[in-house]
């Protein structure tokens, strides 16, 4: 194939266009943003689990300590009963020892069940406090989560401008290239996954650093400027420069 020497010298500017786009490409992959939303992600999901924990076991006291609450008001009220019978004067002496053994009773009962609030009421006040504390980590990851995605689109947002940048030159580059040529390059980039030609530097290939020695080396040599060569070993155009060392 023969196409211009200062023509096949664009391919080069075409193949650095195509590193920065895949280097682009690359960057956007591995953004360290990406982890760190991923991170404060499951960050916020796991103190979530733990307001909801912590929810919980606060609604749970609360539902037992009305329920004891509500057994003392019962005692409370049985006593009262038992008392105002007591104090009426009409109960005989054997239902009046009969209700003082049960107003003793009453009282063993009332306290127990009021020492049971006092320990109740306790553990709602850790219950509180771990709830608190569960909230406030809540809402340190949410606005850590937020800072992260912030610096994510901050990041895209700049890939997405140079990628932009990078794809109109190798289009502008690839508009002046011949159709037969580009053809090549193209189908030669999608074999090597990155470019379709190589600097000829220093007798060496810079697509796959082969160094070329003897009959091919002189045949590189002695080709027509206008002839498109190609590196025997990745297939990539060669692209002569001052700098070839032939």
């Amino acid at each position: 194939m023969q196409a211009d020497h200062f023509v096949q010298q664009r391919l080069l500017t075409l193949a650095a266009e195509d590193v920065a786009l895949a280097q682009l490409a690359h960057r956007k992959r591995t953004l360290p943003e990406l982890a760190a939303v991923d991170a404060a992600v499951e960050a916020q999901r796991a103190l979530a689990d733990d307001v909801v924990r912590a929810e919980t076991q606060v609604r749970d006291l609360d539902r037992e300590q009305k329920r004891l609450e509500s057994d003392v008001d019962t005692v409370r009220q049985r006593a009262a009963r038992d008392q105002a019978r007591i104090d009426s004067g009409g109960a005989t002496p054997k239902e009046i020892t009969g209700l003082q053994h049960e107003l003793e009773s009453l009282n063993r009962r009332q306290g127990d069940l009021e020492d049971q609030v006092l320990e109740l009421m306790e553990r709602r006040e850790a219950a509180d406090a771990a709830l608190a504390t569960a909230q406030g980590g809540l809402a340190g990851a949410q606005a850590q989560q937020e800072r992260a995605e912030q610096a994510r689109d901050e990041a895209l947002a700049q890939i997405a401008e140079a990628t932009t940048a990078h794809q109109a030159t190798r289009d502008e580059v690839a508009a002046t290239i011949p159709a037969d040529l580009l053809k090549v390059y193209d189908r030669v980039a999608a074999q090597t996954g990155s470019t379709g030609a190589a600097e000829l530097k220093a007798r060496r290939c810079q697509g796959c650093r082969i160094e070329f020695y003897g009959t091919e080396l002189a045949s590189y040599r002695n080709a027509d400027p206008h002839t498109v060569l190609r590196c025997e070993n990745c297939g990539r155009v060669l692209v002569r420069t001052a700098e070839s060392g032939l």
